[in-house]
This record gives C-alpha cells, sequence and structure tokens, in this order.
C-alpha cells in the first residue's frame, strides 16, 4: 500500500563475510515480507546522523559499537550487532555463540592429532578473548595447553607487529595448530608464516573463523574457517525489527549467530600421528566417508588385528572406529546440506543409505537435529 513503505537505516559495513551475510539475510525478509526501502551507510554512524535525521526512517540495525546520544535520541527501533553494545540494555542486540566456534576449533585441531595449540586474536576486542578463553577451556580439558599471542601495544602497526608475531610463531613448539580469532587474523598468521619461512600445515596449521570466501582465498595457503550462520541471522533480526516497528517493545531481545561447520582448506590439511596403523585407518575413513564402510573395511586397510588396532585407535583418538566413520560421514553430510544444492534424496543415494529416513536418523544421532532442521538453519538461501 502507497504511504505503508518502511525505511530502514543499515550502518553496517560490506566489506566482510559477516557484514554481507546480515545483508543477505535482511534483503532476504525484505523480499519476503516488505518491500522495504533501505538507506546503507557501512561508513558507520558518526558521518550519518544528519542524513539519518532528515529521512524520517522507522527503524535501525547497525553494527557499531559507539552508541551516541544522536543515536538515543532518534527514539527508533535499534537493532546492535555487537557484543559491547550491551551496556544499554534494552537495545536489542546480536551476540555470537563463541563457545560452539571455539568448540569446533578445537575438535577440528585435535582431530588432526595436534599436540600443540596456540591462539592468536585481538587483545581489544571482547568476542575475540571470548574466543580465546572457550578455546584454552577446550583444550586444557583435552589434557593440552595453549600459547597465547599477547599484542602487547594494540595501535602497533602491521609492520612491527607481523616481527612480533613472526618471532611468536618461531618459539612455538612445532607442529603447532593455531586457532585465528577470525580470518583477518588467520591471514595474517599466514603472512607471519611466509616472513619466518615456516611451512603451513606440515610445522604450523591455522584455522580462522566467518568463513570470507575473498580472505580464504586470497591466503596462501588457503585458509580453513568456521563458517556461520549470519544470513539466518540476518533473516531473524529483520523479522525482529519488523515486530519493533509494528509496537513490540525494546527489552533487550537477543539474536545468537552460531557456528556451523569447519570449511577445510589446505591450511589444515594434515594428520600427524605417529602410529602408522592408525594414521592408515583415519586417511582410509576420510577418503572413503561417502561409503557405506564398516569397521572391518577399516582394519582391513592396516596390518593389524581388529582388537589391536580398536585399542591403539581409542588411545590416540579418543573415539572407536566406529564413533569416527559415524562422525566424519555426518560432518561430510552437513556440508552437503549447506554448500550444494543437492536434494535429501540425492545426499541419501550419494552416502549408500537405503532410505531418506535411515540417514535422518543416523544424522540426528549425531547432529541432535534433522536434515531439513539442520539446512535451514545453516544454509545461505
Amino acid at each position: 500500500m502507497a504511504g505503508s513503505l518502511k525505511k530502514i537505516i543499515l550502518l553496517i559495513e560490506t566489506s566482510r563475510e559477516f557484514g554481507r551475510e546480515l545483508l543477505n539475510g535482511i534483503a532476504r525478509y525484505s523480499k519476503l515480507h516488505g518491500p522495504w526501502s533501505f538507506y546503507l551507510e557501512p561508513r558507520g554512524l558518526k558521518s550519518s546522523i544528519p542524513r539519518i535525521k532528515n529521512w524520517n526512517a522507522d527503524g535501525i540495525i547497525m553494527r557499531n559499537s559507539i552508541i551516541s546520544s544522536d543515536l538515543i535520541n532518534l527514539k527508533l527501533p535499534t537493532i546492535l550487532c555487537l557484543h559491547e553494545s550491551r551496556r544499554l540494555k534494552y537495545l536489542p542486540v546480536v551476540t555470537t555463540d563463541c563457545s560452539v566456534i571455539a568448540k569446533l576449533a578445537g575438535e577440528h585441531l585435535l582431530n588432526r592429532g595436534m599436540k600443540n595449540f596456540a591462539f592468536c586474536g585481538f587483545d581489544n576486542y571482547e568476542w575475540s578473548n571470548e574466543r580465546k578463553e572457550y578455546f584454552k577451556s577446550y583444550i586444557q580439558e583435552a589434557g593440552f595447553n595453549v600459547d597465547i599471542y599477547e599484542q602487547g601495544n594494540k595501535n602497533i602497526s602491521w609492520d612491527k607487529e607481523q616481527l612480533l608475531l613472526t618471532k611468536w610463531l618461531a618459539k612455538l613448539p612445532k607442529p603447532a595448530g593455531i586457532f585465528a580469532c577470525n580470518d583477518d587474523r588467520g591471514q595474517q598468521i599466514l603472512e607471519a608464516c611466509k616472513a619466518g619461512r615456516i611451512n603451513v600445515p606440515e610445522e604450523v596449521s591455522v584455522i580462522g573463523v566467518d568463513n570470507d570466501p575473498i580472505i580464504c582465498g586470497f591466503c596462501d595457503p588457503p585458509l580453513t574457517s568456521i563458517a556461520l550462520n549470519t544470513d539466518y541471522a540476518g533473516y531473524a533480526i529483520a523479522e525482529l525489527l519488523d515486530r519493533l516497528m509494528s509496537g513490540e517493545p525494546m527489552t533487550g531481545q537477543e539474536i545468537k549467530v552460531t557456528a556451523t561447520h569447519v570449511v577445510r582448506r589446505q591450511s589444515t590439511d594434515i594428520i600427524f600421528v605417529e602410529d602408522k596403523a592408525v594414521s592408515d585407518a583415519l586417511i582410509f575413513i576420510r577418503q572413503n566417508a561417502k561409503n557405506k564402510i564398516r569397521v572391518d573395511d577399516v582394519v582391513e586397510h592396516t596390518c593389524l588385528s581388529r582388537r589391536s588396532l580398536e585399542s591403539r585407535f581409542r588411545k590416540i583418538v579418543h573415539r572407536s572406529i566406529q564413533e569416527e566413520i559415524r562422525r566424519i560421514r555426518t560432518d561430510l553430510i552437513a556440508q552437503m546440506l549447506v554448500e550444494t544444492a543437492l536434494t535429501i534424496s540425492e545426499i541419501t543415494a550419494m552416502f549408500n543409505f537405503t532410505d531418506v529416513e535411515h540417514i535422518s536418523r543416523y544424522f540426528k544421532k549425531e547432529k541432535g537435529m534433522g536434515l531439513r532442521e539442520f539446512r535451514k538453519l545453516c544454509r545461505k538461501c
């Protein structure tokens, strides 16, 4: 109807995957339930206030840690996309589930056979420090320690920090698995490895967060990263804003961005297991994950008896052979659900399950949710 077009101010950067995917989800909601009119300002709040005041907007979605009196005085429904924004408790916020992110990073590096671990983040960001603490706790529970890179001077130039980062990397016990707080930091670590002639992934393996295709692909070698359901969160943000603009009060509502899966690339493409039989078993499982392999198939690929292999496998991997087969297969199914347009029936056939009901039970036992629910939650639409 004429006159009912809602005007939305978007103070969200477009240079990073997180911001772009939020915008994708917001745009998808607008197409289904709008249309809305958007004012997109990726440069932030301060330069936008004069234009915003004259635009007669209905709502704001912003990714900015500076909450000024100018913003408050607009008295518009507003959703904020940073941890630091919690200082105004009544404003709805978008947070990131750092515990799930850290757990996926830890699991991935542990599954590479790592025994030496490190974290590199940005000391002045709360979300980075949260990821550090969760990662450290998860790795310590597994029986290992974590070396932490300390930034020191937060205003240091990159050329000077690269020297410090290179020295830190050189001192790490090798091989080392490093969790970078995001893809930007992961890219910097890989550049420092180049400068220090440290081989990746043979001496250092690196995993980041956000799965930004530009940054991850730009890295040499390409960066393994944790994908987030940011598009889904963007849709939920727009849905909440629509309710706020229709009269729902702002009471500190929270929308959580969570990790979905690890996108494996060359920066962690290696397995460190000294026991050759266990290493051969792990490689065989990964190479045949789409097939309906059994424990006996894995045993046959090694020179050990089933009992001996099971014992050595559990001691090193901390799972049974059957548990590892299930984990690898469900991770690969999850990747197909999120990253391809294959139907559930096509995925069922690809993994040699008898029917959709069978694969659904198999997947739900490991992931805690059904195939369609997982795809809806995690996939970009």
